[in-house]
Parts: C-alpha cells; structure tokens; sequence
C-alpha cells in the first residue's frame, strides 16, 4: 500500500503515526502539493485535490477518516463508535478552519480582519479547542488510539506553523507533552 502525502500534513501525519504503531506497512510517497508534479500526482488520484490518499492494490481511498476505517477493518480492529466519530469530527473541524485560515494568511490576507468568513473560523478554533479540553478525559477519547493521535497530530501542527495560543488548555497541553514522547510521533515529526 502507498500512501500519498506530505510530512506537513496533520491528516497525513495521524495515518502514519497509527501505521507505525499497529505495525502496517505503508509506502509513505512525500509530495510538495504545490509544485507541478507532484500536484498532477494527488490530481489522478484525487480529484477533490486533497491528501492523505491511499493506494491499494484494489482501491485508492481518499481523506484520513475514509483510509483509517479501511485500515482497521484490515487489521481487524474495532471501528470508531458513533461518540468516537463526533470527536473525531471536533477535531477534524478545528484542523480544518486552522487550515484555512493558514491559506488565507499565505495569500495575503489579514486573518484577524473583521470578516465573517475569519470570524468564523476564529471563533470554529476557540470553541472546538476549549470543548476538547474538557471532554479529553472522557472514557470515549482515552479508550480510542486513533483520537489521541488525531488529536496529538492537530495540537503538533498548531505549535508547529504557530497557529494559536494553547497555553490556556491546560487538559490538551499535558496530554500533547505526553504522548509526544513516543517513537512513532518522533519518526512523523515535520521538523525533521
């Protein structure tokens, strides 16, 4: 299996972390989205223009939520229950509006500006954040690998491209010093 993707990525990046610690071989393919090439290659094989994607030997799979239900019911491994799933989405919305707003500062724009679209995703940011450090103690986070390295891997990106203040969730903070010490998270790590 290849995976396409870029280091940078904190959707790539939860799919190699899980790879590594569940003993999955993936071929992980490294794309700069940005340039030609590579950007032709995530094109073929996804028209949405998004990674991560998957490549099988049956099936190419798109979006890490897609590709991590495929991979566990290859290793046969318990699915995401329905509470797990909107927590996952907590998350994913939060790594969405962050990435956004990192496109709009990229080209150009005043993200802090009074408009609705960045007041918006600021205030998307804020709640998301503040929600999931109250509910990480929740039996449904800490019982689920997949969430604590989705949730390690969005944390990571916004101390990595230095997106927001996180000094405020306590909760998320310990957690994120934590698990940073594993061997998976410092193989992944984009600074590298």
């Amino acid at each position: 299996m290849q995976l396409l993707g870029s280091t940078t990525s904190p959707f790539v990046r939860r799919i190699r972390i899980w790879a590594l610690l569940n003993q999955c071989s993936l071929e992980f393919i490294n794309l700069d989205i940005f340039s030609d090439t590579d950007r032709q290659l995530m094109i073929q094989n996804n028209p949405a223009r998004k990674i991560p994607v998957l490549i099988t030997k049956q099936q190419t799979l798109a979006d890490s939520n897609n590709i991590i239900r495929f991979l566990l019911e290859q290793h046969s491994q318990t699915s995401l229950n329905w509470q797990q799933e909107h927590l996952l989405t907590i998350i994913n919305a939060c790594s969405d509006s962050l990435v956004e707003l990192l496109l709009c500062q990229r080209s150009g724009f005043d993200t802090q500006d009074d408009k609705l679209f960045f007041n918006l995703q600021n205030e998307r940011i804020a709640e998301t954040l503040s929600y999931l450090n109250n509910h990480f103690a929740d039996a449904e986070f800490k019982s689920c690998e997949y969430l604590c390295i989705s949730l390690y891997c969005l944390l990571d990106w916004i101390c990595f491209r230095e997106l927001t203040d996180l000094t405020a969730h306590t909760e998320l903070m310990k957690f994120y010093h934590s698990f940073a010490q594993q061997q998976a998270v410092q193989q992944t790590d984009p600074r590298n």
